[in-house]
Formats: structure tokens, C-alpha cells, sequence
């Protein structure tokens, strides 16, 4: 069974955390997680900028570390850099002190304001320490790119069948991903059907 939703109750767990941003506009936020990728990221940047479609970027601490020149050009294309842990820890199986401190290294490098967890799996006690400081982004739409099993046909499909006004929606950006082979004919489409994209946050309430 695939989850292209988070659980509804999610919402209430984390009550001051984003899923879908509040807006009957049509107005759509892609994000890419997992980056900086030396295979991935420059054409994901070429396509996006081709389309003139800024996003956000919860790059890995580790990949950031090891390709700091990816990071400055996300910036410099004037796409968000988010922090996506430094070494993808997995929330409900990482003790509070090693998970805050993996966070913590990840923020020198990526982020020190803006956090996506990694698996999207989070513990309430991690949750209430780590929102004081961060804009906790989750995902209303997951269309499995990262999942080439399932195929560039069905990720496309699920984005089109799925997508709604205010959606964050989550790609991949490494060398497994789906997502370059979808992303063009995907921002198309939602271009085509009156969507704009943004990569602006709310602040923090």
C-alpha cells in the first residue's frame, strides 16, 4: 500500500508544523530532498530554471559537506536551502540527544531555520524541542519518485490526479530519483491548469 498522503493525524501531532500550505490559490511549493547530488542537482537547476520555478532544497548534511559548491549554487539560483539531517536519522529509532545533535551538525551546512525530517518520522518530544527553532516542513503529496519500481508513468499520474492548491510537494533530488524524468511535463501540466509555484515560507507562528 502506498502512502501518497501523510496521515490525517499528523496534522495534530505536530499542530504548528507545514503539510499544505492555507490557500485557495493555486499555488504549489515543490521540494527536493536529500541533495546536493553531483548527478542530480545541476540539471535539476537547469529544468527548473529553464521553467522559471524556484524551490526549496532539504539538503543532507553529509552531501552538503561533501559538495558545499552544489549548496552555493542552489542559493545563488534563488531556490531554499532546508536541513535534512546530517546523516538522514531515522526519528523514531534515534535517541533525543543523538537526533538534536545530528540536526545541529546538519544546520552549520544547510540550515539553522528550516527543517524537513528525514522518513518524515518524528517524536513528539523531538518535535516540541526542535519547533522553538525551526520551521518544520513536512509534505502534503509524496508521488514515489525515489521509487523507479513504480515507474516515471505512475509518479506523473499521481501528481496530476493529486496535486491540489496549497500542496508541498516532495521529489528527490539523487541519482535514483524519478523526478528529472517528470518534472518538465509535470510543471506543464500545472502551469497549463493555472498553478503557480513559490518557494516562501510563513514565518513561524
Amino acid at each position: 500500500m502506498r502512502l501518497y498522503r501523510p496521515f490525517i493525524i499528523a496534522r495534530y501531532l505536530y499542530p504548528e508544523a507545514i503539510f499544505r500550505m492555507e490557500s485557495t490559490e493555486k499555488v504549489l511549493w515543490l521540494t527536493f530532498d536529500d541533495g546536493p547530488d553531483p548527478y542530480s542537482t545541476l540539471p535539476l537547476l537547469d529544468l527548473l530554471d529553464s521553467c522559471s520555478v524556484k524551490a526549496i532544497f532539504f539538503c543532507s548534511g553529509k552531501a552538503a559537506e561533501m559538495y558545499p559548491d552544489l549548496v552555493k549554487e542552489i542559493r545563488v539560483r534563488g531556490h531554499l536551502v532546508g536541513n535534512h539531517g546530517y546523516s538522514h536519522p531515522d526519528g523514531w529509532t534515534c535517541k533525543a540527544s543523538e537526533y538534536s545533535t545530528d540536526i545541529a551538525r546538519a544546520a552549520e551546512l544547510t540550515s539553522d531555520s528550516v527543517f524537513r525530517p528525514p522518513f518524515g518520522r518524528l517524536r513528539i518530544g523531538q518535535y516540541r524541542q526542535l519547533k522553538n527553532k525551526y520551521r518544520i516542513v513536512f509534505w502534503d503529496l509524496m508521488p514515489y519518485d525515489f521509487d523507479r519500481s513504480f515507474g516515471a508513468e505512475k509518479v506523473l499520474r499521481v501528481l496530476k490526479k493529486k496535486t491540489r492548491p496549497g500542496s508541498v510537494i516532495v521529489l528527490h533530488d539523487n541519482d535514483k530519483s524519478l523526478a528529472l524524468e517528470i518534472l518538465g511535463d509535470f510543471i506543464r501540466f500545472a502551469e497549463d491548469s493555472g498553478y503557480v509555484f513559490s518557494n516562501l515560507l510563513p514565518l513561524k507562528p
